[in-house]
């Protein structure tokens, strides 16, 4: 067993937590960068306008493989010469890649914020969207995965984030 003198923080404070309204301001800003894969579903699921658009910036290959419904497919090295045929400006735009291990959403984020596009990145990415249990389209038609119980609680409609 280690012990540390009352001097020597642990590590967890060895970098004192910020002001609360510091870590207000800052959270707050993650959010409006970033949307939740559940988030994402929920708002698919209701009916009727969601307000924004979900776009898949993976390859087309991945696209086959599986996708979620209702997505525009606009690979990242295509979004500057081909969102202005696809997206309206006046629609927020969610992205989405693989998940976490990859930066394309977070890319192409950056190509349409830079074109003049509202545009959030979906955390997770497609990997978290199967994980959790959501339906997704491929080139064969719909399929489901059980949800993964260390991304989604088992038989909840949602996280009770």
């Amino acid at each position: 067993m280690t012990t540390t003198d009352s001097l020597t923080p642990n590590p967890v404070l060895r970098v004192a937590p910020a002001a609360p309204a510091e870590a207000a301001a800052h959270f707050r800003a993650s959010l409006v960068f970033h949307a939740d894969v559940s988030d994402v579903a929920a708002a698919l699921a209701a009916d009727g306008d969601l307000g924004f658009v979900v776009l898949d910036s993976r390859s087309t290959a991945a696209w086959d493989q599986g996708h979620i419904p209702g997505a525009v497919h606009l690979p990242t090295a295509l979004v500057p010469g081909q969102a202005g045929q696809l997206l309206d400006r006046s629609v927020p735009v969610v992205t989405y890649c693989w998940g976490p291990g990859c930066n394309g959403a977070t890319r192409a984020a950056l190509a349409l914020a830079e074109l003049g596009y509202q545009v959030k990145e979906m955390l997770g990415g497609f990997e978290y969207w199967v994980r959790e249990g959501f339906e997704f389209e491929t080139w064969q038609g719909h399929e489901r995965h059980t949800a993964d119980p260390l991304t989604a609680p088992a038989g909840a409609e949602d996280c009770g984030c």
